[in-house]
């Protein structure tokens, strides 16, 4: 009678699979992880990429809306890039007409105070905290300018993470970092660039684009176009927006 025997495996092949079979699970880990960092890498530079260019468009789209008047006192622009002499923080300000009401069912012209901050992530109570938090390009419309009156109107954040918010300004002949409200009139060019960098300091999003400001009719032929055929145009009640209004 013939025997038969059955031959298993033995301690050190089961050792030598154990051992295998641990590698390729840890390669494979460190593949899906490796993968997964990427993929958020890349949905966050999207991410930026994304703001960076909604903030641009915006920015661009109001400048190209400025307030322009025969009188230099119904007209502001100020503006101060990062990195500015004398300057306390990056920040554009200036008037513009607006197509449409930003609160409904609240009297206001269609001349508008914007103001472009480049401030921290912190806000509380409509107050931009520098103190602590993350670069935030911040928005603020006010419906009813009034030089008697502290700025007021409505904040909001549009880009977090803004590392650059730079601006220069042409007069014709030269160029400069900053236009004092001292100017009293408009520059002919507007270079702004926003970018937002790595740890590293490299750039990971940026956005540059520049606006002209034609050079306003002389007074004789503005007075020569006579009244409502101004190419400036004002506001709905015809009075320049220094004038004030209602605030919020």
């Amino acid at each position: 009678m013939r025997t038969v025997t059955y031959k298993g495996f033995t301690l050190a092949e089961v050792l030598v699979a154990s051992t295998i079979s641990a590698f390729i699970a840890i390669v494979a880990v460190g593949a899906l992880r490796t993968v997964s960092d990427s993929a958020q890498v890349v949905t966050r530079d999207s991410e930026k990429v994304s703001e960076v260019r909604f903030a641009a468009r915006m920015l661009a789209r109001d400048l190209a809306n400025l307030y322009r008047d025969g009188d230099a006192q119904s007209m502001r622009l100020i503006g101060a890039s990062q990195g500015a002499d004398d300057a306390e923080g990056a920040s554009l300000k200036f008037y513009m007409i607006g197509r449409t009401s930003a609160r409904f069912g609240q009297p206001e012209g269609d001349v508008y105070e914007v103001e472009y901050i480049l401030g921290r992530s912190a806000l509380t109570e409509g107050v931009i905290d520098d103190s602590s938090g993350s670069s935030t390009l911040y928005r603020r419309l006010w419906p009813n300018p009034d030089e008697n009156r502290p700025p007021g109107g409505i904040l909001t954040p549009l880009a977090e993470n803004i590392d650059v918010f730079a601006m220069r300004f042409s007069d014709g002949q030269q160029w400069t970092t900053q236009w004092p409200e001292e100017m009293r009139s408009l520059p002919q060019l507007i270079e702004v660039t926003l970018a937002t960098l790595t740890p590293k300091g490299t750039v990971a999003a940026m956005e540059t684009f520049t606006v002209n400001f034609p050079r306003l009719a002389e007074p004789a032929d503005a007075a020569s176009a006579g009244p409502g055929n101004s190419p400036e145009g004002g506001n709905r009640q015809g009075q320049p927006p220094a004038q004030g209004g209602q605030n919020r």
